[in-house]
């Protein structure tokens, strides 16, 4: 392998979403340089920050029958049963529902978890309280899609957070993805909920670092699996 290539191979991509603010970033760096170079050398690292969190690094996505996989970086901070939002008119009962919170130094690009095509986006502004919170799922700005797989439908919402005071969308209505393509992102510091269907069950626990387009979080059919976790 040559040199470049081997450079090239280290680089991760940035997405195209980030350049318009590493730019301000930058710009800002270098201005409070020229007023005092301490507060440049705070502006360089904050830029470095910006580059940093707009990485978009290639993933491995597993490919099997049934499975459901993380839709985006973070940690798992809830699994519990929670009606989806009303404007999905998904269901009316409870879902079981597993939260990834992402924080600023999380990759903050989102992955579709299961092949199908999206049958449902519904957009609704809110509050931007702690995404980590509960209360969020219901007072948030957020993007809820669904997912109809054929055999089932899945929810996933893109929930804004605390500093977070933008959510991307890069696909449309009637738009066919296959497991682990990019459908969106958001700016800076959020969750991700996605809502089985019955017969679909959990397979990673709460505290447990989840991967975008890599960990699976659940699998489709088969019995409720009795797997414990424990923190060492």
């Amino acid at each position: 392998m040559s040199l470049i290539a081997s450079i090239k191979k280290q680089i991760v991509p940035i997405h195209k979403e980030g350049w318009p603010f590493i730019a301000i970033f930058a710009v800002i760096a270098n201005i409070l340089a020229w007023i005092w170079s301490p507060l440049g050398w705070i502006g360089f690292i904050l830029t470095a920050w910006c580059i940093y969190f707009f990485r978009d690094p290639q993933r491995t996505v597993p490919v099997g029958e049934g499975l459901v996989i993380s839709p985006a970086d973070g940690l798992v901070s809830m699994i519990t049963r929670a009606v989806p939002p009303p404007e999905l008119d998904l269901s009316d009962e409870p879902m079981v529902r597993i939260s990834v919170f992402m924080n600023v130094f999380n990759c903050h690009v989102n992955r579709v978890p299961v092949s199908g095509t999206i049958d449902r986006i519904a957009y609704r502004p809110g509050l931007f309280l702690n995404a980590d919170l509960d209360k969020a799922s219901e007072d948030n700005e957020r993007n809820a899609l669904i997912i109809d797989t054929g055999a089932h439908r899945f929810g996933v919402v893109q929930i804004a957070g605390l500093i977070a005071r933008r959510i991307v969308s890069f696909v449309d209505e009637g738009d066919t993805l296959n497991v682990g393509e990019r459908f969106g992102l958001i700016r800076f510091g959020s969750r991700v909920d996605v809502y089985l269907p019955e017969g679909v069950h959990p397979l990673v626990g709460v505290g447990q670092t989840a991967i975008a387009g890599e960990t699976v979080i659940a699998r489709i059919g088969g019995d409720a699996p009795t797997t414990s976790f424990n923190t060492i």
